[in-house]
């Protein structure tokens, strides 16, 4: 795997989230049913797959056998040392390593799926991550994408605008809420071929972070 220079290697810092996701991020994705959820984000994945925002690694165990290699790319240290050990235990060869989405260290159309789960919602630069994506996505190849999205409803639409401009991407590890990253998915020259709107968790108090989308997007052939 070719690397580009000048990539910090931990670009990322947000230790007092990833100590408190670390410890609860699994056991709130059995709550919400989010688990459920990443397996169909990823059922029918094939090929070589390059996922961002990996986490501590919670999609690695549904990767399906069809799969023969995922790179996985996590900045923050502290998560990617869970993802290293989660990446032992998963049923696919997985590698974690160092990077932004902004910037990925890989070379260009060496992928055929790359995956976006719970994740636009904190990069720094939304439409320079897709961009990258875009980049090395082969043509033809699939952009899967599980994320949070701004709300349809004035009122919590609002609630999440102020959210984003106070208190909570400093507490939630750089996670806004009012994006809407299906409208950048499309602007970034990706045809989305399905989406399904969904509730989190379906059922109980509508939460900011609730309205979400999950779906598949390609590159075009060129």
């Amino acid at each position: 795997m070719s690397q580009r220079r000048g990539v910090p290697r931990d670009a990322v810092h947000h230790p007092l989230f990833a100590r408190f996701y670390a410890r609860c991020g699994a056991a709130a994705d059995q709550r919400a049913g989010v688990a459920e959820l990443r397996r169909a984000l990823l059922s029918g994945v094939t090929g070589r797959v390059i996922e961002v925002g990996a986490g501590t690694g919670l999609n690695f165990a549904h990767y399906p056998g069809t799969v023969s290699e995922v790179v996985a790319i996590e900045p923050e240290a502290t998560l990617r040392r869970l993802a290293r050990d989660a990446a032992v235990r998963a049923d696919v060869p997985v590698d974690p390593v160092p990077g932004v989405a902004e910037a990925l260290p890989v070379k260009s159309e060496a992928f055929d799926v790359a995956v976006a789960s719970l994740v636009l919602c904190s990069v720094r630069d939304v439409r320079r991550a897709l961009a990258e994506l875009r980049r090395v996505l082969r043509p033809g190849g699939e952009l899967r994408f599980f994320e949070h999205v701004r709300a349809a409803g004035g009122g919590l639409s609002a609630v999440q605008w102020t959210l984003d401009h106070t208190v909570w991407p400093t507490l939630m590890g750089g996670c806004h809420t009012w994006r809407d990253p299906l409208a950048e998915i499309r602007a970034a020259g990706f045809e989305v071929v399905h989406v399904r709107r969904l509730k989190v968790p379906e059922r109980g108090p509508t939460l900011p972070t609730s309205p979400a989308v999950l779906g598949t997007a390609q590159r075009p052939v060129d």
